[in-house]
């Protein structure tokens, strides 16, 4: 990942630390938690790779994993040190470090690996690879890692609300049906990213030597819908309460799955 990459999130830290309360993320944080529960091994050590200021790295602790946390930013490493101690909570190990390479961390080691952020923030097809390699490299034989795409057919739905003048082109809004890259800041600010399809992204998978389990829009029925989330939390926080949860429960069925923000998923290492 760049250099620009590391110094957005070391400059938008306590933003993305707060993201996943929004509506909407609370959403894919209840997805994410869900596919936790159903796929990862009831104990074990798990590393978080890229996993910012720790907020999986918390509630996997606190389901009694033994937890690494690995990110870019030396600013978001450092408020999840602050977070764990706030909590009273240990992690093994905090590390800064790239996901290209993390040879730190012995092969074969982990019984589960999350890699919910580094793939769309790495624009050459070689680098996504590299990364896949690592993550099969430091997992158990009968381990299995959750792997995050941002996803292009969602994120069409999503522009909707919240860059519509990007439509205004409209080859701009074709392109939107296909794996795309962002060099530079883009959307609201955010930093440069590769945004995926879900044909691609199980590809891509699947060329690394992992075997896909299952996979999952991480926002479920509700992606692109943030702002009518957000009145409804206002509105009817029951009615919030009770989509939340049932959003959580349907994001790995096929009419959903494909067409949101957030693609999760769910691999293991294939046998030799």
């Amino acid at each position: 990942m760049s250099q620009f990459v590391k110094e957005y999130y070391n400059t938008h830290a306590e933003q993305e630390q707060q993201r996943l309360d929004l509506p909407l993320c609370r959403i894919e944080f209840a997805s994410t938690l869900w596919l936790i529960n159903k796929y990862f091994p009831g104990t074990g050590r798990v590393c978080d790779v890229g996993g910012g200021t720790g907020r999986y790295t918390l509630e996997l602790l606190r389901k009694g994993y033994q937890v690494t946390l690995l990110d870019l930013s030396d600013e978001e490493i450092r408020l999840a040190g602050l977070q764990l101690q706030e909590q009273g909570i240990s992690a093994e190990q905090l590390i800064i470090g790239d996901a290209h390479n993390m040879e730190m961390l012995a092969p074969a080691s982990f019984d589960a690996v999350l890699l919910l952020g580094p793939l769309y923030h790495i624009l050459d097809p070689a680098g996504r690879a590299q990364v896949l390699q690592e993550v099969k490299r430091i997992l158990k034989p009968q381990g299995v890692a959750m792997i995050a795409y941002l996803n292009s057919w969602g994120l069409i739905k999503t522009g909707l609300q919240d860059f519509p003048q990007r439509y205004r082109d409209i080859s701009s809004l074709r392109l939107m049906l296909e794996a795309q890259d962002f060099l530079s800041r883009d959307l609201s600010g955010f930093t440069e990213c590769h945004w995926s399809t879900p044909v691609a992204a199980l590809r891509e998978i699947r060329e690394a030597g992992l075997e896909i389990v299952s996979y999952a829009g991480a926002e479920s029925f509700a992606n692109g819908m943030g702002f009518l989330l957000e009145k409804l939390v206002r509105d009817d926080p029951q009615a919030y309460e009770n989509i939340l949860q049932v959003a959580a429960e349907t994001c790995e069925l096929a009419q959903y799955r494909d067409s949101t923000d957030h693609l999760h998923l769910i691999a293991r290492p294939m046998a030799d």
